[in-house]
């Protein structure tokens, strides 16, 4: 591999990816990049060999990287790295036309063996991710959500974002949260990210105010 572009808006992470990338494939020369459209914007100067993307980022999708770089540059692969391992995010990105699936609470060592599975033409995929599209192939499809029980109004969190809100509003640091569910640091990270987007706010603050409003914590 000579050029991997780094797509990642989270400036650490973006960093901790550029050094598992220099890990996996220490000839190559790597672009990071922290918005969709510049991401896209690159493609249209430069050629590369993988592109790793985020799927949410703050100016669009990542599944719009994978599209462009299909259409751009059809010799190049596209990996998405994410937290998210669900059939709504996975299916969407595959069907773009993503080359591999990783997520993020890996390991860097587990990481960059999977990046590496990329110079014998294999597929990089996070374990849970390749239990996944097994069930898929065996069940007939993805679970189909009821978005009917929902309150319209009701902005939804799943299972572990609702966990990681609730101990960010009762005031627990990153790195904290991260050793209390046995995650990674840039895991917890991302999953805020998410909650801050979803919730339309951008403070500590304000996140508690909408645990307390949901029941999560004690005003």
């Amino acid at each position: 591999m000579k050029a991997v572009l780094v797509i990642e808006d989270l400036p650490d992470i973006r960093s901790w990816l550029v050094d598992t990338v220099r890990v996996a494939f220490p000839d190559a020369e790597v672009t990071a990049i922290g918005r969709c459209g510049d991401g896209i914007d690159a493609l249209a100067r430069q050629p590369f060999d993988v592109v790793l993307t985020d799927l949410e980022l703050p100016d669009g999708s990542g599944v719009s990287v994978i599209r462009a770089l299909r259409q751009q540059q059809p010799m190049a692969l596209s990996v998405v790295v994410t937290i998210h391992d669900d059939d709504e995010h996975l299916f969407p990105a595959l069907q773009a036309g993503a080359f591999g699936y990783l997520l993020k609470e890996a390991s860097r060592q587990e990481l960059v063996a999977q990046l590496q599975r990329i110079a014998d033409g294999e597929p990089p995929l996070s374990p849970p991710i390749a239990r996944r599209m097994l069930a898929y192939f065996s069940q007939g499809g993805p679970r189909v959500v009821d978005v009917t029980r929902f309150d319209p109004h009701e902005v939804a969190l799943n299972g572990r974002e609702t966990d990681i809100l609730q101990r960010v509003a009762k005031g627990y640091t990153l790195p904290e949260i991260a050793g209390q569910l046995n995650l990674s640091r840039h895991t917890v990270a991302d999953y805020v990210k998410q909650i801050y987007r979803k919730l339309n706010v951008s403070s500590r603050a304000e996140a508690a105010l909408e645990a307390a409003r949901r029941g999560l914590v004690r005003p």
